[in-house]
C-alpha cells in the first residue's frame, strides 16, 4: 500500500511502473470472528504521539520501502492524526505498539486502509489477520462505512492480497503507477475506478 524509490542505472534515476491492485470490502467480515492467538495481544483504537506513531510506521514499513510518509512534513502528519476522519488501532503486546491498521475516512470514497501492517518480529503468529478482523469489524459497526478500499502492489508482502481476498475484498482495479505516486494519486484513480465498479454492480440492490 505504498509508492516505491526509484532506481539508479548508471547514475541515473529510472522511474519504473508498480503494477497495484485496488480492492474494496462492501460489507462486514461475514465470517464468524477469528479466535484470539496465543499471544496475549489488546487492539485498541488510539491516537498516537507523532514521534510513536512514525516509530512504529518505520519499523513496518522500511523492509517494504515505503516513503508515503517521509514525504509528509512533521504539521501535516500531524494534522492527518488529528483528524477526526482518521482511525488508527494499534496491536499492542505488553504495553509495545506491534502492528496499526490505519483508516481514512471520505464522504466520496468510503473508508481506506492506508497502512495496515506488524514490525517483522511479530509476523507469522497470524497476529496481522486478527488485527484486519478486529479493526474492521470495530470499524464497521461505527461508521457504516459504503466500502473499505485499498491498493496492493508487486513491492508488497506477498501474502497481503491472498489475506485480503480471505477476507472478502474483491479487485475492482489493476492499475500500473508511477513509483513517484502519491496518497492524493492513488485516491485519484480510485475515486475514478470505484465508480465504474459500483455503477456495474448497480449497488446490489440499490
Amino acid at each position: 500500500m505504498e509508492s516505491r524509490a526509484s532506481t539508479r542505472v548508471e547514475g541515473t534515476a529510472v522511474m519504473g511502473l508498480i503494477s497495484t491492485t485496488y480492492l474494496a470490502l462492501t460489507h462486514s467480515p461475514s465470517v464468524g470472528a477469528l479466535a484470539e492467538p496465543s499471544d496475549v495481544v489488546d487492539i485498541t483504537i488510539e491516537r498516537p504521539a507523532l514521534e510513536e506513531y512514525m516509530r512504529l510506521w518505520r519499523t513496518i514499513g522500511e523492509p517494504l520501502n515505503w516513503d508515503g510518509r517521509l514525504r509528509t512534513s512533521a504539521e501535516e502528519l500531524a494534522t492527518i492524526l488529528s483528524s477526526s476522519d482518521t482511525e488508527i488501532h494499534l496491536a499492542r503486546i505488553r504495553g509495545e505498539a506491534i502492528g496499526l491498521c490505519e483508516f481514512s475516512m471520505s464522504a466520496s470514497l468510503g473508508s481506506e486502509i492506508v497502512y495496515f501492517g506488524l514490525i517483522p518480529a511479530f509476523q507469522g503468529r497470524r497476529l496481522g489477520r486478527y488485527l484486519l478482523d478486529i479493526a474492521l469489524r470495530r470499524h464497521w459497526k461505527t461508521h457504516h462505512p459504503r466500502h473499505v478500499w485499498l491498493h496492493t502492489d508487486n513491492g508488497d508482502d506477498p501474502r497481503a492480497l491472498p489475506l485480503y481476498e480471505r477476507f472478502g475484498f474483491q479487485a475492482f482495479a489493476k492499475v500500473d503507477m508511477p513509483e513517484t505516486a502519491t496518497e492524493a494519486d492513488y485516491r485519484s484513480v480510485a475515486r475514478s475506478r470505484l465508480a465504474v465498479a459500483t455503477s456495474d454492480r448497480g449497488e446490489q440492490g440499490e
